[in-house]
């Protein structure tokens, strides 16, 4: 069954109405008829429908069923991503959705090949970033649609970390710190998950995620790409903390 999201003013009596892109999704691509039933999400909160009308800028549905969703982890788990060159961003946000992760920071470090300095491009990647997240979380019937944030820049990216308490940091150099080891002592609370760009982290960058108290690991003695690393760290997050492979 087809899966949708709304927000919650889309939802009035016994209704659901279904706007913007999905309308021709809906209508144009999967040519969905009258009668037929949809899974409309709503602040992780799974709802059956049966499709009214199709009009032309919009699908009107009426609620049939309803139960919390249960398809997101109790794992919060955000990932800073160094930016990364060509399609691997939008591969990385799709991927991570698909397993789990709540929230996304592009970063921008010292060794960031990728160099976004316009408004209105770095605008058209957030919007391009988003929808793919978006697709990626109806597509593993995900109950929300995580976010991705705007750019950050190292700096910003360290404020935002320095009252966090969960900070897992994958890094090339360190040889004796296993991941495994650190979710031991994991706390409560958000894991943020940081990965260098392609260049990798400079060691002044790794000394300052330190003194916030990043957890600095290794994930074996092979080198992982950027796009390859963060996937793999929330993977292992995720299975040692229960959630992937349990019913």
């Amino acid at each position: 069954m087809h899966r949708f999201f709304v927000d919650k003013n889309q939802i009035e009596d016994g209704k659901i109405i279904i706007l913007n892109n999905d309308v021709r999704h809906i209508r144009d691509v999967l040519r969905l008829k009258l009668g037929e039933d949809i899974e409309v999400s709503c602040e992780e909160i799974a709802y059956i429908c049966v499709i009214e009308q199709i009009l032309k800028n919009k699908v009107i549905t009426k609620i049939r069923d309803k139960q919390i969703g249960n398809h997101e982890s109790k794992v919060e788990i955000s990932l800073f991503q160094g930016l990364a060159k060509g399609n691997k961003m939008e591969m990385i946000f799709q991927k991570a959705t698909e397993i789990g992760v709540k929230s996304f920071y592009p970063v921008a470090t010292h060794r960031s090949v990728v160099k976004i300095n316009d408004i209105k491009k770095e605008q058209n990647k957030l919007d391009r970033w988003n929808s793919i997240v978006e697709e990626a979380a109806k597509q593993s019937k995900r109950d929300l649609i995580p976010k991705v944030y705007g750019i950050i820049n190292f700096s910003e990216m360290i404020n935002i970390l320095k009252n966090e308490t969960n900070i897992i940091v994958p890094y090339e150099e360190e040889r004796v710190a296993t991941i495994k080891e650190e979710l031991l002592k994991i706390k409560e609370g958000r894991i943020n998950i940081i990965i260098g760009p392609e260049g990798g982290f400079e060691e002044s960058e790794i000394s300052i995620l330190k003194s916030i108290g990043g957890k600095i690991v290794t994930l074996g003695p092979r080198i992982l790409r950027t796009e390859t690393a963060g996937l793999v760290t929330a993977t292992i997050v995720l299975y040692e903390l229960g959630d992937l492979g349990v019913i």
